[in-house]
């Protein structure tokens, strides 16, 4: 008896916690679909005020560059129309997972109105900015408006059914029509409750994906160039990467002619020496053998620094890791490493993210002062990722001769990124990002 007493509560525990997670389910789909619907009412409304408005003012800046006041305008404006198409790509990416690419090209630093004018209306970028504005008011609003009518819509039909249809007819002809329901009484006002229904049958499927939808629209505008851009970027980092092959050359060369060579060449000289000098002068023939022992060791020295700066052993051996925490130990000042890594990238994934760390670690100690690092690098999403976190003066920028410039051009050469985050007095954090697999 207790035994079947206990089955039972046992079953009905279970009974109860599956019902409790189909009733979290079914709260979850609702907030999904409700919030499908307000963010398409809220889209809609952007899409035809803010870009009706900013479509106008673009056409007509552009329109008066001739006359000089445009060369004035125009940046302002078209710096507008962007932040504009960035809000929607963040929407894109939060709401609905849609990847929208943001392939402006860089603009002149230290430009005038009429360069920036230039370099902008230059930009297809700017372009496909301009051929979205009228998409995005006229289809954009549609479709951001059909999931808000599905789940705010029927609403209507719902508190007509309630008794509102006494207040928009009179009983005896039409006064009113829901969709194509004419309401005249509470037989039709029933009527109007049920398309209502259908309409949030309908609404319960098809808002998320309408939502969708419309970003899906804005990135066949937004990124329609993305194949042109991905090719001239990658022409100019093949161009980087070619350029930066070759000055590494060049330094290896000239680190051997000045260094490990010349050291050689000196040994050998020395060791000429004490063949002559062996019988004559044995104790001369000794402190020239000590200086040849000298010269080989620092020889030695100097090609293991070399060969550390093409690839570390160690990080061929035993990987990204186990490498950045030998520099590590190098820093001179404190640091410490934090590495959450379940594999191996690529060899050439490696080296660039071990180099560039290690630029970046050495504008930490040179121009931050930093007295304390931490390093950071863990893998998800398909992203190798690796932080740098200093408690330095701060007010590093990329391009400000604190070389983070090579640093994004060597990562641009695998399609990474570099962020940097550096107010004035600190802390700096720099991000780097290179998409890759681990092994």
């Amino acid at each position: 008896m207790t035994g079947a007493r206990g089955a039972g509560q046992t079953d009905g525990m279970e009974t109860k916690s599956g019902n409790s997670g189909g009733g979290r389910d079914m709260a979850g789909r609702v907030r999904t679909v409700v919030t499908a619907g307000l963010r398409g009412l809220l889209l809609a409304v952007v899409s035809l005020a803010g870009s009706l408005t900013l479509f106008v003012s673009a056409v007509l800046s552009i329109a008066l560059v001739p006359l000089g006041v445009g060369v004035l305008t125009t940046p302002l404006v078209l710096d507008a129309v962007r932040r504009f198409a960035d809000r929607r790509r963040v929407r894109a990416a939060e709401w609905a997972g849609v990847r929208i690419p943001r392939a402006y090209r860089p603009l002149p630093e230290g430009a005038g109105p009429l360069r920036r004018t230039t370099a902008m209306l230059g930009d297809p970028a700017t372009w496909r900015d301009l051929r979205w504005l009228p998409a995005d008011m006229t289809a954009g609003f549609v479709t951001a408006l059909l999931p808000a009518v599905l789940v705010l819509y029927p609403l209507e039909g719902f508190v007509l059914a309630a008794g509102l249809w006494r207040a928009v007819t009179d009983g005896t002809h039409v006064g009113y029509w829901y969709a194509f329901v004419p309401v005249s009484g509470q037989a039709t006002a029933l009527g109007a409750a049920a398309l209502g229904a259908a309409l949030l049958v309908a609404a319960w499927y098809l808002a998320p994906l309408l939502l969708q939808g419309h970003f899906r629209l804005t990135r066949a505008v937004l990124g329609g160039g993305e194949l042109a851009e991905r090719v001239r970027v990658l022409t100019e980092t093949r161009r980087d990467a070619v350029d930066t092959s070759a000055a590494e050359l060049r330094r290896i060369e000239r680190d051997l002619h000045d260094g490990a060579q010349a050291r050689l060449i000196a040994m050998g000289m020395d060791l000429g020496t004490v063949e002559t000098l062996v019988d004559r002068d044995p104790q001369r023939a000794k402190e020239l053998l000590a200086q040849a022992r000298k010269n080989s060791a620092d020889a030695l020295a100097e090609l293991r620094d070399l060969v550390r700066g093409i690839h570390p052993p160690v990080l061929a051996e035993r990987g990204l890791g186990d490498a950045v925490r030998a520099l590590a130990l190098r820093m001179p000042v404190g640091t410490e490493v934090t590495v959450d890594l379940a594999g191996r990238a690529d060899a050439p994934v490696e080296s660039a993210a071990y180099f560039a760390l290690s630029e970046v670690l050495t504008n930490a100690v040179k121009h931050a002062d930093a007295q304390r690092v931490w390093i950071d690098l863990h893998h998800g999403d398909g992203m190798l990722r690796l932080t740098v976190t200093d408690n330095g003066k701060g007010g590093a920028a990329v391009g400000a001769g604190s070389g983070l410039a090579g640093v994004e051009r060597r990562l641009s050469t695998f399609d990474g990124v570099l962020a940097v985050s550096s107010p004035a007095g600190g802390p700096t954090m720099v991000t780097m990002e290179i998409p890759c697999a681990l092994s």
